[in-house]
């Protein structure tokens, strides 16, 4: 249970503060330093939950990442159905905290969606969005069993690695689909948006899951393959 635990406030903590940046800065690609500020939200916040809550649940506070670790022989089944439920429940705790926040607070949602992700930078078209997805999630998992393989040595600089990765690829993402790369992350601001009245992101919700979820199997499948 304490894994579980780690995981929901883990994964709150992400979409609080990823989310909740790109909320106050707006992430157009007029605004540069609203993407800077948005992926080292995101970035900083894997480094910190790392050293908080990796000890006790390997902080994956990412589906796609369980995904990947379950596909590798790192977790049981079980465990990876704890874990998948737990960051939902974790991002819409987060998304939940952003809407009363802003809510009480009078502060303009700059995003429009609660940080949702959308297919805006691709033209609106959900194969070109499927494949940001895959690519970028798919690079951002390989990293994360690259750094945590046992072999690589990476020791505490680990966190380090992965946050840092993850800020990479929200840099380009960003103006593509908002990066998801995390489908608990995309998954509480669409439901929270649409109860506020806006429900837009839940159209597009599916690319932001079956896109990571495809993208985390393939470097499973590519770690394994090199790491015989």
């Amino acid at each position: 249970m304490k894994k579980y635990i780690a995981e929901c406030i883990g994964t709150a903590t992400l979409v609080l503060l990823g989310c909740g940046t790109a909320m106050l800065v707006g992430c157009d690609a007029a605004s540069g330093s609203g993407y800077l500020l948005t992926a080292l939200a995101f970035g900083l916040v894997i480094v910190g939950m790392a050293y908080c809550v990796g000890n006790v649940s390997g902080c994956h506070i990412n589906p796609a990442v369980s995904l990947g670790v379950l596909l590798t022989g790192g977790m049981s089944g079980k465990d990876f159905v704890g874990y998948v439920v737990s960051q939902i429940v974790g991002a819409l705790i987060g998304s939940g905290l952003l809407a009363l926040i802003f809510s009480l607070g009078g502060v303009t949602d700059m995003t429009g969606g609660f940080g949702s992700n959308g297919l805006a930078g691709v033209g609106g078209n959900a194969l070109a969005g499927l494949i940001v997805e895959i690519v970028l999630t798919y690079i951002f998992v390989l990293v994360i069993l690259g750094v945590t393989d046992k072999k690589a040595g990476h020791g505490s600089f680990g966190g380090l690695i992965i946050g840092l990765s993850l800020v990479l690829v929200h840099i380009l993402g960003i103006g593509l689909t908002g990066t998801s790369v995390n489908p608990a992350r995309s998954i509480g601001p669409a439901i929270v948006a649409a109860i506020a009245g806006n429900g837009a992101p839940l159209a597009a919700l599916w690319v932001f899951i079956v896109g990571p979820l495809v993208g985390a199997a393939l470097a499973a499948v590519t770690h394994k393959a090199w790491s015989k």
